[in-house]
């Protein structure tokens, strides 16, 4: 069996009506994941947001290149940004734990709503302003003692529900 490369695979190229919305995450190792993954999930664009996002060697190094693909912004505000991505009809979905959050699994997302996926930095996760101003709040079931995992690990397998489900 012949194991393909990035030159003879036959996925097929698409793009989805998603924004990530990274709160204040700012380890350069998961903004060059954020990259990838964004790259590989066809989503429309990556908002890093935060006073402290850096884009240097280091996430460049994790990123392979990808940010060189990927549109993306740099903004300050998470909640600005998912405000004006609601006013523009976007449904603004929270991957955070909280009481009253979704399992992912058996959340049904929309075909005709672009969505705004929102995550947050790895200790404080998703802020209470965007948590209220969120549509909807899932999150990943875990069976560990652990209640967080890895930022990228937990976009990834919501990337990859959300265009499951919507391709």
């Amino acid at each position: 069996m012949e194991q393909l490369t990035h030159y003879n695979t036959n996925f097929i190229k698409r793009s989805f009506p998603i924004l990530l919305v990274c709160e204040n995450v700012n380890n350069a190792p998961n903004i060059g994941g954020l990259f990838r993954i964004s790259d590989a999930f066809g989503i429309e664009k990556l908002i890093l947001c935060g006073e402290t996002v850096s884009l240097g060697r280091k996430m460049k190094k994790t990123s392979r290149a990808t940010e060189n693909v990927v549109d993306f912004e740099v903004k300050d505000s998470a909640l600005q940004v998912t405000e004006e991505a609601k006013r523009q009809g976007y449904s603004v979905i929270s991957l955070e734990i909280t009481a009253n959050s979704q399992p992912i699994h058996s959340f049904r997302f929309s075909k005709n709503k672009p969505i705004v996926l929102v995550i947050g930095d790895e200790n404080f996760g998703v802020s209470k302003d965007i948590l209220k101003l969120s549509d909807s709040v899932i999150h990943v079931d875990m069976y560990g003692q652990n209640s967080s995992m890895n930022v990228v690990q937990a976009a990834s397998i919501a990337l990859y529900e959300i265009t499951k489900q919507i391709i």
